[in-house]
């Protein structure tokens, strides 16, 4: 018998190409959707400022891609539709519940986010503080609407799967992704209000890229987070009410003085002002957790005797934001300004 040895070594071959191999061969990546400008659409295609959020679905973002699913084996499911100012504990705490789950499944390989980029930095940080797997967890959105001319959304969320699918990206933390720039969550922060490159970690840099030819890492953390954190969230449904005041010439208490009275357990000193002292003494004698960031945006607080000595936590380099987060996430366990000190020494 005549033995066709093309035909035995074709579809061999053509198995092996990018785009025809099976689902149940790559990586499992779920996208997780919560809304943003990632998801937005305008009247019309040059409407890049004048838009709504979260109008198309995860399912459409990636019916669009069809490059994706090359790269892995590809699901989704909705947490939220909404911009990133309507993200409330109720959603965080859904979302991180929800990815616990599907990382905590033996066959799955990593997680990404569609988010809104104005807080997009808060989820992720929460997230890198909740998340208990090392697998990959990638926090993505855009500074210009899906319907947009030049739109940057389908070129990140192609990156955010391929970091997510990346078993390198494994123990990273929770990453941030835009403009081909890989952040850890804790470090990076939006730093303008129209701009791609937006996002920057200003004290220590990207911890990688998603170039074309493939995803490089350059640093490692060396801070707690995901499964080397100690918060549990998963019977959680609500967090200690924690506020940000701002700091500024002739500031007052009254900011202090009336968040307290609405019920607040804590709360960031976003830099310093006159009214602060004794507002901080008051509120430490009725229980009140303060921590001392900084409005500058990048640099430590220092911890001080002066410090200790009024029960007040430094915040080391997290901005107020991120401070807020952290500090609601210990007040779960602790009141204890020393307590809360350790964990802000190393988270």
């Amino acid at each position: 018998m005549k033995i066709n040895l093309l035909s035995i070594l074709l579809p061999v071959a053509l198995c092996s190409l990018p785009g025809l191999v099976r689902a149940g061969d790559l990586p499992k990546v779920k996208v997780f959707s919560t809304g943003g400008t990632i998801q937005g659409s305008g009247a019309t295609r040059d409407a890049i400022a004048n838009y709504k959020p979260a109008i198309f679905t995860p399912k459409q973002l990636l019916d669009n891609l069809p490059e994706a699913a090359k790269i892995a084996d590809l699901s989704c499911e909705e947490i939220a539709a909404t911009g990133s100012g309507g993200i409330d504990t109720k959603i965080q705490l859904k979302l991180a519940k929800a990815i616990n789950a599907w990382l905590a499944q033996s066959d799955t390989t990593g997680a990404v986010v569609t988010h809104g980029t104005a807080t997009l930095e808060e989820t992720a940080y929460f997230l890198n503080l909740t998340i208990h797997s090392d697998k990959p967890v990638v926090v993505v959105g855009s500074m210009r609407p899906h319907s947009a001319i030049s739109r940057d959304g389908p070129l990140n969320l192609y990156n955010a799967i391929r970091t997510a699918a990346n078993p390198e990206a494994r123990d990273k933390g929770v990453l941030v992704l835009l403009n081909e720039e890989i952040n850890a969550a804790r470090d990076v922060t939006k730093t303008n209000t129209e701009r791609v490159n937006t996002f920057e970690s200003r004290d220590l840099g990207p911890i990688g890229f998603a170039d074309s030819d493939r995803i490089v890492f350059y640093r490692k953390l060396l801070y707690r987070h995901t499964h080397k954190s100690e918060f549990d969230v998963s019977k959680l449904t609500e967090l200690p009410k924690v506020d940000i005041v701002y700091g500024y010439q002739e500031g007052g208490r009254d900011a202090v003085d009336a968040l307290i009275a609405a019920g607040a357990k804590g709360i960031v000193l976003d830099d310093n002002a006159p009214g602060f002292t004794a507002a901080v003494k008051d509120g430490r004698e009725k229980g009140i957790v303060f921590v001392q960031s900084d409005r500058k945006g990048s640099g430590r607080v220092l911890e001080s005797a002066r410090s200790a000595e009024r029960g007040v936590v430094t915040a080391d380099n997290l901005n107020a934001q991120k401070a807020r987060q952290l500090l609601r996430l210990a007040l779960t366990k602790t009141s204890d300004p020393k307590e809360i000190q350790r964990i802000f020494d190393e988270y």
